[in-house]
């Protein structure tokens, strides 16, 4: 997948850049939190901010498609799709954090800190491929990738609630449990949301060469 260059506009590329960066700061940060949890228990105030970051990135990216000599690798639809992806996963992550001191979580649990591993990886392929997007080269690599890596999450989705009904753990524990790891799960699946928005582009840029 690799796009003919052409004059984009360098304020809406680079905010749409940043909003890659923010999607990684996020992923890294969720898995601080989790690696060592309570200790790092205040990163979710970080997270936070991160959540809003991804609020005023986003606000920024649709308001400059706005704008009617805009230019860029893509549509205003789908520099929207685009932006409001990017920002769904900074807000399911900070979700998920923010839900270990809803529950008052005393530890995490293995399978938590695997889907921070994933969210981090996906959140660099993210990060890559946008990148890419600015300077016109291949996206393939990292879109593969991040489909694997959702793929890696719907099986931790699936271990993770089997060992909760398994080992005769507390009912609430398992509500609490149940629900933080939904929250990790959709995390993950807004990345491969960002992968589907990313190959639509590609595709039309193979169809209209010269836009």
């Amino acid at each position: 997948m690799r796009f003919l260059r052409r004059r984009a506009d360098g304020t809406l590329m680079a905010l749409v850049e940043e909003a890659g960066r923010n999607v990684q700061r996020s992923g890294l940060l969720l898995h601080d939190l989790l690696a060592d949890y309570p200790e790092h228990a205040t990163l979710a105030q970080d997270l936070k901010v991160c959540e809003q970051e991804g609020d005023r990135i986003t606000h920024d990216i649709i308001h400059r498609l706005a704008g009617r000599h805009v230019r860029a690798p893509f549509g205003a639809g789908d520099g929207y799709s685009l932006a409001t992806a990017l920002d769904d996963i900074v807000d399911h992550s900070e979700h998920a954090a923010a839900q270990l001191g809803l529950y008052r979580v005393e530890a995490p649990m293995e399978q938590a800190v695997e889907f921070a591993d994933v969210l981090v990886g996906a959140g660099e392929q993210i990060a890559q491929a946008l990148r890419s997007l600015r300077t016109g080269t291949d996206l393939a690599p990292h879109l593969v990738e991040i489909h694997r890596l959702e793929n890696e999450g719907d099986r931790l989705q699936r271990d993770a609630v089997a060992s909760l009904f398994a080992g005769g753990i507390d009912p609430m524990v398992v509500i609490r449990w149940k629900d933080i790891f939904e929250s990790l799960e959709t995390a993950v699946d807004a990345c491969e949301r960002v992968a589907h928005v990313l190959e639509g582009i590609t595709l039309k840029q193979r169809r209209w060469p010269s836009r």
